[in-house]
């Protein structure tokens, strides 16, 4: 893959949007938090509209992606991205920044995301041979946790130089170079024929069976959904959480991102040593026994308030590497069983199921928070994450060394 040009090209694009993508992904909380006051139910109504398009446009936008070339889908999906959180910094130099511009942003950034994540993940076999998808994704989820290292370091820095709002401005630029490297990337994707279309529905509905119908693939699912939508609930108030219980300041905040994203760089590098010496299908559950049981640290970091840091740095750190070793092998496991005309509807359908929640989950941390307060939220979803590896634990998987290819 280092010799291939048009691989790297994309590449490239990819992890200067991913490094502008955690730059936001600080800012726009510190910016709710600190500069606008935001309560714990306004919080959980922002995360609600950050995700809510994987619920309201995720299926079909599944279809609608496998009629079109997936790479252009990229570059529209960049230029809105950039273009909506230009407005962001504007509003707030004109003085008139208020908590429904963050949602109605997050609204269009999401429903963009949404377009983008779907062609990316499917854009890879019309990149490199079937031999190569390993290696692939396992380069763009190795670049995409050196951008959580760096990108919160980055984004805490900047935001205690220039302010939050500015600081949205480095990932606009970020996008803005991510479209220009998709227009200098080819694929080899051939457009489906126009014969080869059902209406809408029906092409929706295929994507769900192919989906359901795999028993591994649906155990997969089962346990990303669950752990997706308790995971929620305890980010969703992690910036009251950091901020305002523990007291950390933004840059603080930032560090703590950046070092337990060490963590995912670890787990991508060593996930193909993992899948060799345990096999690709037992490093499933292994990975969710590893990243559910840890998520109790994060609400137990309240109790012990003086080594909080540490704490928090270990959950994210062996969080970030075990969830990276489980979606490198089952999104490598999904593509290569998936036929070319039905990557786009899985993709879709996937996201809709794990991240469809997400949104409901936000709406529910908010709630709790006010109703309990953050902690006992935050302990709720604790204790779902380490429910969410059942369905994987208890299945298949420990008979199997070698996940099953799209001929088996």
């Amino acid at each position: 893959m280092w010799r291939d040009g048009n691989f790297l090209t994309m590449w490239s694009g990819q992890a200067l949007a991913q490094l502008g993508s955690q730059v936001t992904e600080l800012a726009i909380p510190v910016l709710a938090v600190l500069l606008l006051g935001a309560t714990e139910l306004e919080v959980g109504f922002l995360g609600a509209a950050g995700v809510a398009a994987f619920l309201v446009v995720g299926l079909p936008a599944g279809a609608w992606i496998d009629r079109m070339r997936k790479r252009h889908v990229m570059i529209w999906a960049d230029a809105v991205r950039a273009v909506a959180l230009a407005a962001l910094p504007l509003l707030w130099w004109a003085g008139v920044l208020e908590m429904w511009h963050l949602y109605a942003v997050a609204l269009v950034v999401g429903v963009a995301t949404v377009f983008f994540d779907v062609s990316y993940q499917s854009l890879i076999p019309s990149l490199v041979r079937p031999a190569q998808m390993a290696e692939a994704n396992g380069k763009l989820e190795a670049t995409y946790q050196v951008a959580n290292i760096g990108g919160p370091a980055v984004g805490g820095w900047l935001i205690g130089i220039v302010a939050a709002p500015v600081a949205i401005l480095a990932t606009v630029g970020t996008y803005a170079a991510s479209a220009v490297a998709l227009l200098l990337t080819r694929d080899h994707e051939e457009p489906r024929a126009a014969d080869d279309r059902a209406p809408i529905l029906r092409e929706i509905g295929e994507g769900m069976r192919w989906v359901f119908g795999n028993p591994l693939l649906r155990r997969i699912v089962m346990t990303t959904g669950v752990f997706n939508f308790s995971s929620t609930l305890s980010f969703t108030l992690l910036p009251i959480f950091l901020l305002r219980e523990l007291g950390f300041i933004p840059a603080a905040m930032g560090v703590v991102f950046s070092l337990g994203a060490v963590g995912g760089l670890a787990g991508a590098i060593a996930t193909p040593h993992i899948v060799r010496r345990i096999g690709e299908a037992r490093a499933i559950p292994v990975s969710a026994i590893a990243f559910s049981v840890v998520a109790c640290l994060l609400p137990l970091a309240a109790a012990f308030p003086t080594i909080a840091f540490p704490l928090l740095v270990v959950q994210f750190f062996v969080a970030s590497a075990t969830v990276l070793l489980y979606n490198i092998t089952q999104v490598t496991f999904r593509q290569r069983i998936t036929p070319a005309r039905l990557l786009g509807r899985m993709n879709a359908s996937i996201r809709f199921c794990v991240w469809g929640v997400m949104p409901l989950s936000a709406l529910a941390a908010g709630a709790l928070g006010t109703w309990l307060g953050v902690v006992p939220a935050m302990w709720i979803g604790a204790i779902g994450q380490v429910l969410s590896a059942v369905f994987v634990v208890v299945g298949p998987f420990w008979a199997l060394r070698a996940l099953p290819d799209a001929t088996d």
